[in-house]
């Protein structure tokens, strides 16, 4: 009875897609041998339109929210049969659809390795960065965690984008921002000492002057390992360079609440023993 459900299922005409590929080449393009092959392509159906309006409007993101543990169980030398798939619902028209992708897309770098996530995913990924704050937020939790995946020279073109993060759809969207401030924590361990200096510095300071309280108090963490990294790093003018920065900017501030900034960095730099005392001092 299931075989000939299965053979029926895998016969049935609603599964045809459009494909430039001739439909044999099609076919193969898609046949595996760890699962049965009409349960696959069962699967696959679920990005066709006319489920979505005859099955269930939320197909495609259930197919979204399956896509990892499939590719995982799949393995990643049949990546090829999930990938028309995958780019089908990074570009669906469901910004929910989109942000199921954005939240899982690291776990899917994770099980497809890094030749295959430098081809295949880094582009999605890079238009993840530029949708809705609502797909956004996906990639900004898990920022560290794919960005780790991939070789040093394509991990540094991010650093010029990370300034992005600071600009939201809604300006009153601070968890975006407190979340930035977490993966910044996180990011100094992938990036070297110049970079730390060049790029995170200013982001840093930037979040340091946010007008919300929990992003602050996160930032004064950031900016503490930030000290702690440059003045383990060598040349020591880094860490030098950003001390006078904080004295300059905040300590002579002729705000009370950059004066604020700077004593409360100093105690958390003085908490979590980021400098000698003699440096401190």
């Amino acid at each position: 009875s299931m075989d000939s459900t299965l053979h029926y299922i895998h016969n049935d005409s609603d599964l045809s897609t459009n494909s430039s590929f001739s439909p044999e080449e099609e076919r193969k393009s898609k046949v595996q041998d760890v699962v049965p092959q009409a349960l696959l392509d069962q699967y696959l159906s679920m990005t066709d339109p006319s489920r979505a309006q005859t099955v269930d409007t939320e197909i495609a993101k259930h197919c979204a929210y399956s896509l990892p543990g499939v590719a995982l169980t799949l393995g990643r030398q049949n990546w090829h049969c999930l990938k028309d798939t995958y780019e089908t619902l990074a570009s669906d028209m469901q910004w929910k659809v989109r942000r199921t992708l954005a939240f899982s897309i690291h776990e899917l770098a994770v099980i497809l390795g890094d030749q295959l996530t430098a081809g295949d995913l880094v582009p999605v990924f890079n238009g993840f960065l530029k949708d809705l704050d609502e797909v956004r937020i996906g990639v900004l939790k898990h920022l560290h965690d794919f960005l780790k995946l991939l070789h040093v020279d394509k991990r540094r073109e991010y650093l010029y984008q990370l300034q992005e993060f600071l600009v939201t759809d809604n300006s009153r969207n601070w968890r975006f921002r407190a979340e930035l401030a977490e993966q910044l924590i996180l990011l100094l361990d992938l990036y070297s000492a110049r970079d730390i200096y060049d790029y995170l510095r200013p982001i840093a300071f930037s979040l340091c002057a946010d007008k919300v309280s929990s992003v602050r108090w996160i930032s004064y963490k950031l900016v503490s390992e930030m000290v702690k990294k440059l003045y383990m790093a060598s040349p020591s003018t880094f860490v030098i360079d950003l001390m006078n920065e904080l004295v300059e900017k905040f300590c002579r501030c002729h705000k009370w609440s950059g004066r604020q900034t700077f004593v409360f960095i100093c105690q958390t730099i003085s908490e979590d023993d980021c400098l000698p005392m003699d440096q401190f001092a």
